[in-house]
């Protein structure tokens, strides 16, 4: 298998003023090209320290891949650096420069002249342009090994990685790689694996799995000749999966439960809105990040008070004066209000204590999930047990959003 390493480079992320999403992404990119990550290292801006480490990954790996210090000031460094360890020479690519001067004239600036360092690259390397910013990315081959440069803001990185790294590793590697990724909610990632642990042990097609808040992964790839032999031979290996997890799948080659959920509306034509309280207006904006979105979505009604449940969604004073707001029966009115004020096929509420404080018997991380669709009204309660606020906004948004996913499916 063809084996990588990933540098960041940049003493903003030593310092921990950048969260480093760079390489979790390249990681899990790279793996769906059936490329083992063997490594992965931030440096700071040193030029001995960023050296030492680029020639240790060079020797270790097939690819070495950096981001970060490729703009424009003293202190990035990873293009002049990479090229004294692999012995390229720097020369300047009047397109480039053209290509930057122009980015500046149409936001009406004057390009300052550090700029013009981004347009040096090396002799007999490979440059992406780069379509959201000033510095293009670089890859330099010599004696079988690659160093692959991208620019550091995620943005930029992504976009070049997806449009131009991906097809030039496809063409350096011979044969198809294809990989799908099923992806499950309600089962942990070590019961996930347990089901499925003979198939982690196959070496074509490979299977791995994962884990995110609340959710766990698998991925499955494969190697062939051909992509069609590819897919030929993950078939199978899927078929298995989704009988022995079955209803704890919410898709395959989706990004996440919302992506589910408004492929499913869409399908099908319906409508969903929310009501939500301690999710505080979480789980719309989860939802609205799917293109197409608007196809689908009524509204969703933040309701954290008891006057604004009263008053918007018709949550009956009684209720909450004898059950509270954090409740089933609270849940089920929210629910029926909001479907009431909508008219969407489907209304999903939430009501709960995201934390830190709780009690007794209403601790943080519990809430209560209400539905209203066309077969009837009801509510369950749901435990994440932590006292963590953001863990437990992010879950139970997602456990409303696979229960409004589980109604629609029902249509």
């Amino acid at each position: 298998m063809v084996s990588c390493e990933i540098i960041s480079v940049g003493t903003e992320l030593l310092l921990g003023d950048i969260l480093d999403t760079n390489a979790q992404y390249l990681s899990r990119e790279l793996a769906a090209l059936g490329i083992s990550v063997l490594h992965r290292s931030t440096v700071g801006d040193n030029p001995v320290r960023l050296a030492e480490e680029i020639t240790a990954a060079l020797s270790r790996s097939d690819y070495v891949i950096l981001t970060g210090g490729l703009g424009p000031t003293a202190d990035d460094i990873t293009k002049e650096v990479c090229c004294s360890v692999m012995g390229f020479s720097l020369e300047t690519d009047q397109n480039i420069l053209a290509d930057i001067s122009a980015f500046f004239k149409a936001k009406n600036i004057p390009m300052p002249q550090s700029n013009a360092k981004q347009a040096l690259v090396p002799v007999g390397g490979t440059v992406f342009h780069n379509d959201n910013g000033t510095a293009p990315g670089i890859a330099m081959e010599k004696d079988g090994k690659c160093a692959i440069l991208l620019p550091g803001p995620p943005r930029e990185m992504t976009a070049m990685f997806q449009s131009a790294v991906v097809p030039f590793l496809k063409k350096k590697n011979r044969g198809a790689i294809i990989s799908h990724t099923v992806r499950t909610y309600g089962i942990g990632e070590s019961a996930m694996a347990e089901k499925v642990s003979d198939l982690l042990e196959n070496d074509n097609p490979t299977v791995a799995p994962y884990a995110k808040d609340g959710e766990a992964l698998l991925r499955v790839t494969a190697f062939a000749e051909t992509e069609d032999d590819a897919e030929k031979m993950i078939l199978p290996v899927l078929e298995e999966i989704n009988k022995r997890l079955g209803d704890y799948i919410y898709g395959t080659d989706v990004d996440s439960i919302q992506q589910a959920l408004v492929n499913e509306l869409r399908a099908k034509h319906l409508h969903v809105a929310f009501a939500e309280s301690c999710t505080a207006g979480f789980i719309s904006k989860r939802l609205t990040e799917v293109p197409g979105a608007s196809e689908v979505f009524d509204c969703s009604i933040v309701s954290y008070s008891n006057e604004i449940k009263s008053k918007l969604l018709n949550v009956k004073e009684e209720t909450l004066a004898e059950y509270g707001a954090v409740s089933e029966q609270t849940a089920r009115e929210m629910a029926i209000g909001v479907r009431e004020v909508s008219g969407a096929d489907i209304a999903v509420s939430v009501t709960g204590i995201a934390g830190p404080d709780g009690t007794d018997t209403k601790p943080a991380g519990l809430a209560f999930i209400g539905i209203a669709d066309k077969d009837s009204v009801r509510a369950i309660e749901f435990k994440t047990g932590r006292n963590d606020r953001e863990y437990n906004r992010y879950v139970t948004a997602s456990k409303a959003l696979k229960t409004a996913l589980d109604s629609a499916k029902k249509y």
